[in-house]
This record gives C-alpha cells, sequence and structure tokens, in this order.
C-alpha cells in the first residue's frame, strides 16, 4: 500500500510538470492518463483511442490503477517532450494537428499516423497523397437539392491548384473545377450526419459555394484533408513568396468561430423575421447566411470590419420581433446598414455578441480592404 500511494504520488507530480500537464496529443489541460509503453501523459478520451493499438499501446489511469516501481520510472524518464521529440520530429507544416475540440475521426487517425504508422519520425516516407501531384479519391457527396449522397470521383492536382469532382468514372469533363484561392475545407461531422464529415467550401460566382462529402474510411479522409491542405500551402507559398511559414499556416484552412440559428429580418426592418443559419469566420471577416446547415449556396454575405471603420454590435435586449418566434436581439451596425438579428436564448445572444466584437477588434489586412471592396461592388 505504501508503495501504491508512493507511485501515484510521483506521477502526480510528474503529470503537473510542464509538458506534461497537457495530453500528449490533443492538448486538453489536466490528463488523468498515461500510455506506460509509449510513456507519454493522456486525456481521457485519447487514452481511449490508444486502446484501438493494444501492441503499441498500453494505458492506465494515474490516480485509480496499481503501478510497478518498473513503469514509474520509465515516465519519469520519458513524457511528452521526450515522446514529442521522437514522434512529432517531422510533421510538416500543413499537417493539421488536432486540439481538444477537434472531432474524432481527427484525433484518432493523428494518434495512428503518430504512432503506429510513424509517419514523423523520420524512418519514412510521407504518406504518397500528401506530396503527389495528384490525388484521387472516391467520396460520397450529398446532393445539391435533397438528402441524398452519391459516389463522386474527386482529384486533386498540385500542378494547377485545383480540385475537380466528376459524376460519372468515365466522365472525362469535371462538374466543379475549383481554385485552390478560395478553397477551404472544415470537418463538420455533427452537421453531415456522419463522423467522418468533411465540409468544402469555395467561390463560385461571388457565392459561397459548399459541398458536404465523407469516406467509410477514416484514414482516407483525414489524408485527404491533408492533401488539401498541402496543396493550398503550397498555392499560399507561390502566391506570397516572401511571408514566413508562421504566417502561412493559418491561412491554409479555417474554422468558423461561430455557427448557428438566428433570425433575420430585411434592410427596412419592416420584413417578417426568418430563421437562418449562420456562419462566422473570424479568418475572413465573414457573416454567412443559409437557409439551412445543408445549403449548397449562401444566400448573403456581410463583412465585418474595425470600430474605426463604422462596424459595431450592441445587444438589443428582449422585443417582439415581426413574424418572428425569438427575442433575444443583436444589433450589427456596419456603414450600410443596420442589421437586426433575434436569438432563441440569452446565452446564444451573449455568444453572439462575444464572437462579432472578436472579429471587429482584430485590425484589417490589405486582403480585408480588398474583401470589403468586392462585396460593396458586388451589391
Amino acid at each position: 500500500m505504501a508503495n501504491l500511494e508512493r507511485n501515484n504520488k510521483i506521477l502526480l507530480d510528474l503529470v503537473r510538470q510542464p509538458f506534461n500537464n497537457t495530453c500528449a496529443d490533443c492538448g486538453a489541460p489536466e490528463p488523468d492518463w498515461a500510455s506506460y509503453t509509449l510513456c507519454v501523459f493522456l486525456c481521457v478520451n485519447c487514452s481511449g483511442m490508444h486502446r484501438n493499438l493494444p501492441n503499441i499501446s498500453k494505458v492506465k489511469s494515474i490516480r485509480l490503477d496499481r503501478w510497478e516501481d518498473s513503469l514509474v520510472e520509465a515516465m519519469r524518464v520519458g513524457g511528452n517532450s521526450v515522446s514529442k521529440a521522437t514522434y512529432e520530429k517531422c510533421v510538416p507544416a500543413f499537417f493539421y494537428r488536432p486540439q481538444q475540440t477537434d472531432c474524432v475521426v481527427l484525433k484518432d487517425q493523428w494518434i495512428h499516423a503518430k504512432y503506429e504508422r510513424r509517419e514523423f519520425t523520420g524512418e519514412k516516407i510521407l504518406h504518397p497523397s500528401y506530396d503527389a501531384d495528384t490525388t484521387e479519391v472516391i467520396l460520397w457527396k450529398k446532393g445539391k437539392d435533397n438528402k441524398h449522397f452519391f459516389k463522386r470521383i474527386f482529384l486533386l492536382s498540385r500542378n494547377d491548384f485545383t480540385l475537380r469532382y466528376f459524376t460519372k468514372e468515365e466522365s472525362r469533363v469535371p462538374k466543379a473545377v475549383i481554385s485552390m484561392k478560395e478553397l477551404n475545407v472544415v470537418f463538420q461531422p455533427e452537421k453531415i450526419g456522419h463522423a467522418h464529415g468533411l465540409q468544402i467550401s469555395y467561390l463560385h460566382e461571388e457565392r459561397s459555394r459548399n459541398i458536404f462529402v465523407y469516406h467509410e474510411n477514416g484514414q482516407v479522409i483525414v489524408s485527404f484533408f491533408n492533401a488539401i491542405r498541402a496543396t493550398r500551402l503550397e498555392y499560399l507559398q507561390r502566391k506570397h513568396p516572401t511571408l514566413p511559414l508562421d504566417e502561412l499556416t493559418p491561412q491554409i484552412t479555417r474554422q468558423c468561430l461561430k455557427e448557428g440559428y438566428m433570425e433575420k429580418t430585411g434592410p427596412t426592418q419592416r420584413e417578417p423575421f426568418k430563421k437562418r443559419w449562420f456562419t462566422l469566420c473570424s479568418v475572413n471577416r465573414k457573416l454567412l447566411y443559409c437557409k439551412s446547415p445543408l445549403d449548397a449556396t449562401e444566400l448573403g454575405t456581410v463583412f465585418i470590419g474595425t470600430e474605426s471603420h463604422g462596424y459595431c454590435v450592441t445587444e438589443g435586449g428582449r422585443r417582439n420581433s415581426r413574424g418572428g418566434r425569438w427575442h433575444c436581439a443583436i444589433i450589427l451596425q456596419t456603414p450600410e446598414r443596420q442589421f437586426v438579428f433575434m436569438c432563441e436564448q440569452e446565452q446564444e445572444q451573449r455568444e453572439w455578441i462575444e464572437a462579432f466584437r472578436k472579429v471587429i477588434s482584430q485590425p484589417m489586412t490589405p486582403e480585408d480592404y480588398a474583401n470589403e471592396a468586392n462585396l460593396r461592388r458586388g451589391k
């Protein structure tokens, strides 16, 4: 019993040290588990994924399980920083490193790539699809006007920085040719209704277009995702040859800052309020809205500038809305007009206001000014 208490105390001291105090795989704080074969400290979620690698990783709770002296000593000699130096030695700049809030398939495949396939130790070349001139994959794609998914061929090219997709295997003419210039890709499993659901967004005739796809195999869809990121990074390096990697990598793909339903009225504010699905992105400073989360094309876009350029957001309090059911108002002021949105709950209202203010507080880049001007010309 004395040894058990002593060993658990040693482990708790070790897990409080820098690098060990976050999960080795997703960065979650205060990990309670550890892989004693890989000598890393893990959160409970990642420890569950390590159980899928029984020949490589064996896990124990650092609080509840019995630890032998030899295993505790191995954890003391090892730890997260030692493991990272080995298993993350050669992670390419484009490869997406999942965070605590990312979906399961991203974290699961990151763990498989690190420890099972050892892709980043320098012992092996990268997965072929990451640096191939062309990458072809068959995915299930949602139909434009219905909920059914159909098999489609996707062809990613680093030669001309495009993503094409074809409706038939024998077809030589693509259904769409998507430039890397405005392409974005992000996992959206809950929205799409599949654990491997991926959303591809791009500009088509000055409107944002969405493609929703999935693949049954997690490795295939995550490899395709990272192949797109590799192609995007090469495109950005050609476009901005003087910018360093640490400035380019955040631009490869972008997560939305906030998504959800709000009610919206028209420009005169006399029109009935209608329920719309909104997506706010802090990278391109755009608020997009659609009728539903899985719409192929957005209904409209609102650019969000800075306070010094006439943009601000305030709480509208509780008010009755013409034709609407929700009463927690948000007032977004732009140089052209005032937008009034309604949220169902005060918590949603606060979250949206916080997200808007975060974007408004960010200084604008030269590209932001160009995007603002283009949106004004398009209206």
